[in-house]
């Protein structure tokens, strides 16, 4: 997929970023992922999420490493697979899925098309963002918010600074926390305790028939969440209830 000046003067690009682009190709065209690579090198994440705003994902893109280590920024034109672990100190985004064999860790933020996927922790100095689920064998933690189209699943605990967000369930092995509240499509399920928030809510089965709700959007934790909006709570816990929590 290919990146062409007279695509980026069609999609507004500014003069500063328009200039950079010649000076670094002076064809006037070049890779996607060639230009991505040219804007995290030259710490522009900038304009590499505005080119991915605009040019949208390269669907047949993979992008395959061993690791990432000591990198500024990363970004990838279409899907990104790391075989071991990452370690970003800026942005780290993909136009599809993001998939780590260990962990993943950004000073800044993390954001994929698709879901993000990793055998170990998710951490990010701002916000983790997904259009499908976001899936850690250990925790998930954001210093803004955290918000994905599907569910939101962890081996450990889930925390955010902001908000938590989930078109599906929510799923912790520990415990739930947010800053400004908690929402989810379906159940919430947490090992330990739910927090929302001083003064925000729980809101679970947001996408669920209220019929329904005893079984599809239950709230499961060790006690019942402070502020609970909406939901299905059990005064009495079920040992073994199953909850589509993720």
């Amino acid at each position: 997929m290919k990146i062409t000046k007279d695509q980026l003067k069609g999609w507004g690009a500014c003069r500063n970023g328009y200039e950079w682009f010649l000076r670094r190709f002076p064809d006037g065209e070049a890779e996607y992922q060639d230009v991505l690579n040219a804007l995290a090198d030259d710490d522009r994440p900038s304009d590499a999420e505005w080119l991915m705003n605009n040019a949208g994902p390269d669907r047949e893109a993979v992008l395959e490493v061993e690791v990432i280590a000591d990198c500024k920024h990363l970004f990838a034109a279409g899907h990104l697979v790391i075989n071991r672990g990452a370690t970003v100190h800026g942005v780290l985004r993909a136009g599809e899925g993001i998939e780590a064999g260990l962990g993943i860790k950004a000073g800044e933020g993390i954001e994929a098309g698709l879901g993000i996927k990793a055998g170990e922790g998710i951490e990010a100095g701002l916000g983790i963002k997904a259009g499908w689920g976001i899936e850690a064998g250990w925790g998930i933690k954001a210093g803004c918010g955290i918000k994905a189209g599907e569910g939101i699943k962890a081996g450990e605990g889930i925390e955010a600074g902001w908000g938590i967000k989930a078109g599906c369930g929510i799923k912790a092995g520990c415990g739930i926390k947010a800053g400004e509240g908690i929402e989810a499509g379906w159940g919430i399920k947490a090992g330990w305790g739910i927090d929302a928030g001083l003064g925000f809510g729980v809101f679970a089965g947001l996408l669920i028939r209220l019929a329904e709700w005893p079984k599809r959007a239950q709230v499961i934790a060790n006690a019942k969440p402070e502020n609970l909006v909406s939901g299905w709570w059990f005064d009495d816990q079920p040992v073994d209830t199953k909850t589509e929590a993720a």
